[in-house]
């Protein structure tokens, strides 16, 4: 595929927010995006980035009754050593992992890779340069056949909308509240949990209201079976430290596969603190915080990138973590990924590219 790139005019552009971390997380666009086609006959086609618009779908789009839909989320950062982007090629992989899934036509990898760098570069003075602000990149697939018939659809759109993003919670990287859930659930054994899909969070939204009535931040979901087992937060994997060893929940088919949960287990395994993929009990958890085990409890993942945790509301009780302050390893992990992501510190991963 030949891609086409069509410029915004310069009278056309988008007034930009001032760029700093009071930008909150995913309210502004920039000037263009990326957008494909495809149907069963020609595949993917008609690849271009041109500027950003409305979409325009038939009122029977299938993406609208059926919910084949599907996304991503990852980063391009700014910094005074360059721009880089960080584990986007792994990102793209697990969006074709959801691809499978939900029954959608997998992208071409290295080419989907090349046009969101050129999205990235074309649209870079979207890119905020103060650290822990960011360009949110949002690749999204949809179903898009007009058709109340449950079954798969045979046409969809690929796109990529970027933006200037600052901190995820307004709290920023400070210890924030979580809800534990015991009586509705995320995802079951089997479903669509390690997808990401617009599903899972719709059936989180619910939840996640409660949890806000309660002064919390977030819901901590439990296994839909017996609910006894902690699997991971409405938008991070979450890991918890039991002294001297850390432990999250294994990659069973109910949880999201983190890109900022397997670096997390990287590191800290390289700095040779003992990391467990186990399944852990809420009640171990309980009691780990009366007995003063447990030290600290944090959640990864790409928007926020580590969010410390410094109370559990649970069964009408609070549970404090540690000393309700950010954890020794919570702040390292922190400042070591972002070290990496803007090019500050020698990435030994490989995780990291320069793209201008």
């Amino acid at each position: 595929m030949n891609l086409e790139i069509q410029k915004i005019a310069a009278d056309k552009k988008k007034t930009k927010p001032v760029f700093d971390t009071s930008l909150g997380f995913g309210k502004y666009f920039s000037d263009h995006f990326f957008i494909m086609k495809y149907d069963a006959k020609n595949g993917w086609h008609q690849p271009k980035i041109e500027p950003y618009r409305q979409l325009t779908l038939d009122p029977a789009a299938m993406v609208l009754h059926y919910a084949q839909e599907i996304f991503e989320g990852l980063k391009a950062y700014n910094s005074k050593n360059g721009i880089f982007l960080f584990r986007a090629k792994d990102n793209l992989t697990r969006m074709n992992n959801s691809a499978r899934r939900l029954c959608m036509p997998e992208i071409d990898i290295d080419f989907v890779y090349d046009a969101m760098k050129k999205l990235v570069l074309i649209d870079k003075e979207w890119i905020p340069t103060a650290r822990e602000t960011s360009m949110y990149i949002r690749p999204t697939m949809i179903a898009t056949e007009a058709s109340v018939g449950v079954r798969v659809s045979a046409e969809y759109l690929f796109y990529i909308i970027v933006g200037p993003a600052g901190s995820y919670y307004p709290e920023g990287f400070n210890p924030i509240k979580i809800f534990v859930s015991d009586k509705y659930v995320r995802a079951v054994r089997g479903g669509v949990g390690e997808a990401k899909t617009g599903a899972n969070y719709a059936a989180s939204l619910f939840a996640a209201q409660e949890a806000k009535k309660m002064g919390c931040s977030q819901v901590l979901w439990l296994d839909a079976i017996d609910q006894k087992h902690v699997e991971e937060v409405g938008t991070t994997n979450i890991f918890f430290r039991f002294d001297d060893e850390v432990v999250t929940s294994p990659l069973t088919g109910t949880i999201l596969p983190g890109i900022t949960r397997d670096s997390v287990i990287k590191l800290l395994r390289s700095w040779n603190i003992k990391c467990t993929e186990r399944r852990i009990s809420i009640d171990e958890i309980m009691k780990g915080s009366k007995d003063g085990k447990l030290k600290e409890v944090f959640g990864t993942g790409t928007a926020a990138v580590i969010s410390p945790v410094s109370e559990l509301h649970y069964k009408d009780e609070v549970f404090n973590v540690g000393s309700g302050k950010i954890g020794d390893i919570s702040l390292k992990l922190y400042e070591e990924i972002l070290s990496i992501q803007y090019g500050e510190k020698t990435d030994p991963f490989g995780w990291v590219e320069k793209i201008g």
